[in-house]
């Protein structure tokens, strides 16, 4: 059972040599899981005789471009950097940090390939692509545009003593 509980403490560093071998391990691991959709996708399609008729096609496509921006992203992310001696100078990006936008890359290849392979049982399960603009939509409007709306504005309270001082001796010279 000490196996499931969560370590305390802080969390220890990781070598630059070892955040490449992961991220070439998550790397392959996705990879897998993009060819294991299509794989499993056609292999079904063709051994129950389907004939592919222009939407198939249209949402292989949709799905391929997600799949192909999503891992080319996370590959030029994480590719190290190494010197002439195989020794690696930057790791690149960690793959596999919590709160990255790597992470964001990976759940849109897992509901891909999910999407992908539950359309086997029916071609209304594509609608769950629609997923992706709507989350979009939502970090978008988290982070960028709801705090620079709803910001507060400035308090004339914020201002020091001395700019208040400075702002009257100007008003009397002024008044002169």
């Amino acid at each position: 059972m000490e196996q499931f509980y969560k370590k305390k403490g802080k969390e220890g560093t990781r070598g630059s040599s070892l955040i490449a071998k992961e991220n070439v391990e998550t790397l392959t691991f996705y990879r897998n899981m993009i060819f294991g959709a299509n794989g499993i996708f056609f292999l079904v399609n063709t051994l129950f005789g389907y004939q592919y008729v222009t939407f198939d096609i249209v949402m292989f496509v949709i799905c391929f471009l997600f799949y192909i921006g999503a891992f080319q992203f996370m590959r030029s992310m994480g590719s190290p950097k190494l010197a002439d001696n195989k020794q690696v100078l930057d790791p690149g990006v960690d793959l596999n940090m919590e709160g990255g936008l790597a992470e964001h890359c990976k759940d849109l290849i897992i509901l891909t390939s999910a999407t992908q392979i539950l359309s086997l049982l029916s071609n209304y399960m594509y609608l769950a692509l629609l997923f992706v603009p709507g989350r979009f939509a939502l970090m978008f409007w988290t982070n960028i545009l709801a705090p620079w709306i709803f910001q507060p504005a400035p308090e004339e309270d914020e201002i020091s003593d001395k700019k208040r001082a400075k702002m009257e001796r100007r008003m009397k010279r002024s008044q002169r």
